[in-house]
């Protein structure tokens, strides 16, 4: 069975990515599978696809991070205004 160069790089990528904490991972794995197949099914596009769903789904967490940071701050300063 021949491999081809860039399947080795994905999973090369894969292990380095996999070796990285968490704490920046959030969303990009969920955004990367769903855009691996969307972009399978689109055109056999599967790695452009996983990269851009990483991208959208990291996007999406960290405003999602950040929406949850203020609501927390507004309780807080409402609990200390009581």
């Amino acid at each position: 069975m021949k491999t081809s160069p860039i399947r080795i790089a994905l999973i090369a990528a894969t292990l380095a990515f996999a070796t990285v904490g968490t704490a920046n991972a959030a969303g990009c794995l969920k955004g990367a599978v769903v855009g691996g197949v969307a972009g399978h099914y689109a055109g056999h596009h599967a790695v452009v696809g996983a990269v851009g769903g990483c991208m959208v789904g990291r996007h999406l967490a960290k405003q999602h991070a950040q929406e949850h940071a203020q609501q927390q701050a507004a309780q807080r300063q409402a609990a200390q205004a009581q």
